[in-house]
């Protein structure tokens, strides 16, 4: 198959995320420097602005000065000054064009591409010219990590996080055992695990739900690091690639065997990119998402900031074959579980119907779902 090339088709509606666009250019100038301090104060300010929860444009005052924004000094400013202006910055542009380091910053530019500021979530979540989900909708999130692998939160601390978001249940996925590198719980631990979740959902009967999960790591050949017996001790398994994401050649094979493999619910943050640094898996998306719905698997736009991860225009893509669709925070904290919210933008940028979203539907009907997907191994 032939290696899907850089993916940039138009987007479905046009929007400019001023933010993202300053942000970018903070970042430019953060890999032109020689002085290590100034290179994290420019990566600093960048992160500041892709934070704000208003757009730049809102933040002028009188005399062409921005208001206070912490983690944003002089130099930083002028860069933003420069791009509310002309939507360019003359000084960032000149920097790189100095820098012994122009060619890589051009390539991290290229991986910048479909990335949201966190302004821009929040208009698009608000715009109603914008079908798709709703904060309301979401009943759910399915992707999140707690003190059992590589996350920060106790289960009854997700519990109570969850319920304040207005959540009817959501899943605990931490890693599987072969990802060491992230905690990767044991199935001692994973059993442990159940035995909290089974408490806390006796606690919580009729007000909530844990469903006990599993982030499971594919292999470079494809195959999960979990067993199918393994596999049926969990009620939903992601399965998500973690290793060879920075390789030219085509993993089609590789993807196309995970999403095979029964008692897989869903494929999570399916290239494996992070923005400026990777682009993630190659693959013939098509094939991989068509093979999707042939194995009822759905397909993860992951709201981390840094993932976004499928994008919108891969939302799309995936939409027309007919994909079932998981929009996830992919949480450490419970602060974090805000990132479903980018997902949620995604969502909308692409159009997704609400039936097609399994975060949409209710608690019964969801967990129907994922007893059909188990792995034949489970018990009855």
């Amino acid at each position: 198959m032939t290696p899907d090339p850089a993916i940039t088709p138009t987007p479905p509606r046009r929007f400019s995320d001023v933010n993202a666009v300053a942000a970018g250019f903070l970042r430019d100038l953060a890999y032109a420097q020689t002085s290590e301090p100034k290179m994290f104060g420019y990566k600093r300010a960048a992160a500041a602005v892709l934070a704000l929860e208003d757009p730049l444009s809102s933040l002028l005052e009188t005399g062409r000065r921005l208001a206070r924004i912490p983690g944003i000094g002089p130099a930083s400013e002028r860069v933003i000054l420069e791009v509310l202006e002309s939507g360019t910055s003359p000084t960032a542009e000149a920097a790189v064009a100095r820098s012994e380091h122009a060619s890589d910053i051009a390539r991290r530019r290229q991986l910048r591409q479909h990335f949201l500021s966190r302004a821009e979530v929040l208009r698009i979540l608000r715009d109603p010219r914008f079908g798709g989900p709703t904060r309301a909708d979401y009943l759910g999130d399915l992707q999140m990590h707690s003190e059992w692998s590589d996350g920060a939160p106790t289960l009854a601390e997700i519990v109570e996080a969850s319920l304040e978001r207005g959540y009817t249940h959501a899943a605990v996925t931490d890693h599987s055992h072969g990802l060491k590198i992230a905690g990767g719980m044991s199935m001692a631990e994973a059993a442990a695990q159940h035995e909290t979740i089974a408490r806390l959902n006796e606690r919580y009967e009729g007000r909530f739900r844990m469903i006990k999960g599993v982030e499971a790591n594919i292999g470079a050949d494809g195959h999960l690091d979990l067993s199918a017996e393994e596999a049926a001790c969990f009620e939903l398994v992601l399965a998500a690639p973690h290793s060879k994401l920075r390789r030219s050649e085509d993993q089609t094979a590789r993807l196309l065997a995970a999403v095979a493999t029964p008692g897989v619910h869903v494929l999570a943050h399916p290239r494996g990119r992070i923005t400026g640094s990777r682009a993630g898996v190659v693959a013939d998306w098509d094939a991989v998402f068509a093979a999707a719905v042939e194995h009822g698997v759905a397909v993860e736009i992951d709201g981390d900031p840094s993932r976004q991860d499928l994008d919108f225009s891969l939302a799309q893509r995936a939409q027309a074959v007919g994909c079932l669709f998981a929009l996830d925070s992919d949480a450490h904290t419970t602060s974090q579980l805000v990132y479903a919210e980018t997902a949620l933008a995604h969502a909308r940028l692409a159009g997704l119907p609400l039936d097609r979203i399994i975060n949409c539907w209710t608690t019964e009907r969801l967990l129907a779902w994922l007893r059909d997907r188990r792995a034949p191994a489970s018990a009855p």
